[in-house]
């Protein structure tokens, strides 16, 4: 039997994913401006033998609906925010195996100093990063980098592999294996011989450098991606190794995963599916918590995340208007929303923001959700879940106290760390990519 594997959502910010809850009276988010905050998250995420921490970013602000940023202010919409690089030291310092998986976007920065940051990263928690590769999607972050625009859905993906090509070198062919010597007697730190230039020449990038840092213990950090758009699924087959996926029938994730699957031509991937857990001792104590955090969502900035992510300004549509099919945002948030609903209006759209999202949650006992998991991944083969945060620390700490021992008992959720980097604890294998992953073939 599969074991369920699971990684917290989050962002370093008051308004995540359900928008609103940061004004219940037990929400912790409003302290996220401390280092406490977080580590304490580390530790409760680590006793529950969490795989990650899967931390959420953007560059730019939500003003797509109603053509401000006014309202996405107003309530804490991903705004402010904090970069989640510079908390991953903080976190890795009071755990030894929870996983960190960063999302950053490579739009807007040389390969050089991404792959740096990336490998300081993997050094200072012991093999402990990953990066959840994004190329963005807000009009805003462009205009923030003196743009007037951000480039095409398709073409920002073409960006991205080039990007993805110059970073491998970089990690895996720029410093051999035995190229740190440090022998104190000779007074010989690094081999110069054993140290190649990365050079490139490409449409977007240019590159006549050795990568800055020496070989990390993952040297590429763990891959994650979260497109489900037909070009972002041909990005994430050729690269990534874990993909995160938006629920919606179970039919419909079964269909992205197996595409996936087959698109990578049988290199390992591990499928995450986002979820949202309302778990009770009982079905009465789950429904009496759903409407305790009910009271405290706000359909209004559920709107501004949506039309952001959407690439549409829901404030133009009437309740029982047709949405768009496309947009050059997240095309697979798109496509997510009309295979949920008969019509994709703003109706349905607001039917299914219970907590303020998209994201309907799963509520119930513990036994009931922890079947209700098991189905997901036994009926739609996916590996895990990237779980959400509701009122914080309380979602987390009722899987943790409740809903894992119920799983450990069914055989689906492990009882100890495996040893070794997050891509050894992920996959059982080695701690760099293997072929046929591309960054394979430059490694030495």
């Amino acid at each position: 039997m599969r074991e369920i594997r699971l990684n917290a959502f989050d962002m370093a910010c008051v308004g995540h994913i359900q928008q609103g809850l940061w004004t219940h009276p037990r929400d912790r988010s409003p302290d996220y401006l401390t280092l406490g905050y977080w580590t304490d998250l580390a530790r409760l995420l680590e006793r529950g033998l969490f795989d990650g921490l899967f931390l959420a970013d953007v560059l730019g602000v939500y003003d797509v609906h109603g053509g401000s940023q006014d309202a996405a202010i107003r309530h804490g919409v991903q705004i402010p925010l904090l970069d989640p690089m510079l908390l991953v030291p903080a976190m890795a310092a009071v755990t030894s195996d929870l996983g960190f998986g960063v999302t950053v976007n490579l739009a807007w920065e040389p390969p050089a100093l991404l792959a740096r940051r990336f490998s300081t990263l993997d050094h200072l928690t012991g093999g402990r990063i990953g990066w959840n590769i994004v190329t963005g999607y807000l009009d805003s972050a462009a205009r923030a980098m003196g743009l007037d625009r951000q480039m095409a859905h398709d073409d920002r993906y073409g960006m991205a592999d080039e990007f993805m090509a110059v970073a491998y070198r970089l990690w895996e062919e720029s410093w051999a294996a035995d190229a740190v010597k440090r022998d104190r007697a000779a007074g010989l730190y690094a081999d110069p011989s054993r140290i190649a230039r990365v050079r490139h020449e490409g449409r977007q990038y240019r590159l006549d450098a050795p990568h800055l840092v020496e070989p990390s213990p993952q040297r590429t950090p763990v891959l994650y991606q979260a497109g489900a758009s037909e070009r972002g699924r041909e990005f994430a087959a050729t690269h990534a190794e874990c993909v995160f996926i938006n629920g919606g029938p179970k039919a419909h994730v079964a269909g992205l995963v197996a595409d996936l699957r087959r698109r990578a031509g049988g290199r390992p991937i591990r499928a995450f599916m986002g979820a949202t857990l309302i778990v009770g001792r009982t079905e009465a104590e789950a429904r009496d918590k759903l409407e305790d955090y009910r009271r405290h969502a706000s359909v209004e900035a559920a709107l501004v995340h949506a039309s952001a992510s959407l690439g549409i300004d829901l404030a133009r549509f009437g309740m029982d208007d047709e949405l768009p099919s496309s947009s050059e945002a997240i095309r697979s948030n798109v496509e997510a929303l009309r295979a949920a609903a008969p019509r994709a209006t703003k109706r349905a759209l607001i039917d299914r923001m219970v907590l303020g999202s998209r994201q309907p949650p799963i509520v119930g006992s513990v036994e009931a959700v922890a079947e209700t998991l098991i189905g997901w991944v036994d009926g739609a083969d996916i590996d895990g879940f990237n779980l959400s945060r509701t009122v914080t620390p309380e979602c987390l700490d009722d899987v943790v106290t409740m809903l894992i021992p119920a799983l450990q008992e069914r055989g689906r959720y492990k009882r100890g760390y495996a040893p070794g980097t997050y891509r050894e604890k992920l996959f059982g294998a080695g701690p760099r990519l293997a072929a046929p992953h591309p960054a394979a073939a430059v490694a030495r």
